[in-house]
């Protein structure tokens, strides 16, 4: 099971977050990207992102210089390490139209934010808040039901048997211990 982007609980309606700013780069108006495409250079193949809460878009080109973990990236009309520094910590969006269709078996992150997950006898486990991934797999924190704990499962065809966007449901059998 593979997931094409992973955006944390990112989405927005109709647009899905496709990078965050992490500062700036250098003097001359270069940021520091954190992208969330599945191939991290991706993110400059979608044409222009819109800022998070301004209304301001850019069309992003990639610098190819090292970067702490980031992309590093010019910004349409970004000049100076000022206005660079200005937008750190803004999330980028891109329209969904914009993602092409997947197979069955992988899925946008974003569209499993907030299904709700049930062990295969059908018992409530609880919601998905957030699908995270720190380098080797797509890993789901499910907020439990009546915890107020999350719980992190592996994002794997063994953990997770079964997704159904549509229903709004995911079957899950997390291994022994996990509850």
């Amino acid at each position: 099971m593979a997931s094409a982007l992973s955006v944390g609980s990112l989405a927005v309606s109709d647009r899905v977050c496709i990078g965050a700013i992490a500062g700036a780069y250098g003097v001359k108006g270069e940021v520091r990207l954190k992208s969330f495409a599945s191939d991290p250079e991706d993110i400059s193949a979608y044409g222009q992102v819109a800022a998070e809460n301004d209304g301001r878009s850019f069309s992003v080109r990639l610098t190819g210089r090292a970067a702490k973990g980031a992309l590093t990236a010019r910004l349409s009309g970004i000049d100076t390490r000022e206005q660079a520094e200005a937008l750190r910590g803004v999330r980028l969006y891109v329209e969904r139209k914009r993602f092409p269709g997947l197979p069955d078996d992988e899925y946008y992150c974003s569209d499993l934010i907030g299904l709700q997950v049930s062990d295969p006898a059908g018992k409530a486990l609880g919601r998905v808040k957030a699908v995270l991934n720190h380098g080797a797999s797509d890993i789901l924190e499910i907020e439990v039901t009546g915890r107020g704990a999350s719980m992190l499962l592996p994002f794997t065809r063994d953990s997770v048997p079964a997704v159904d966007i549509c229903a709004g449901r995911i079957i899950a059998d997390p291994p022994d211990g996990l509850l």
